[in-house]
Order: structure tokens, then sequence, then C-alpha cells
């Protein structure tokens, strides 16, 4: 009984290691990205403000 609540909890840690993981590479990607997403948005609202 003892090793099942073991295995439970060791499951749980997987699980958490894999969303800090996902949230890293999430972070990192948007790093990269977020001044080319910004330029973008910038670029359209000047394109909108001029119509």
């Amino acid at each position: 009984m003892k090793f099942h609540l073991t295995e439970k909890g060791q499951g749980l840690v997987e699980y958490a290691l894999i969303l800090v993981l996902v949230a890293i590479v999430v972070i990192a990607v948007l790093m990269l990205l977020g001044p080319i997403i910004g330029n973008v948005f910038s670029t359209l609202n000047d394109s909108l403000s001029s119509l």
C-alpha cells in the first residue's frame, strides 16, 4: 500500500517537471518573438490610424 502512494507522488512530480519545461519553452519563445510581434501590431496600428 505504501509503494502505491509513492508511485502516485512520483507521477505528480513528473507532471510538474513537464509543466515547468513547457513553461520555460513558452517563455523563451515569447522572449525571442515578442519584439517581432510587437512591431507587427505597431505597424498595423499605424496603418489603421492613417485611414
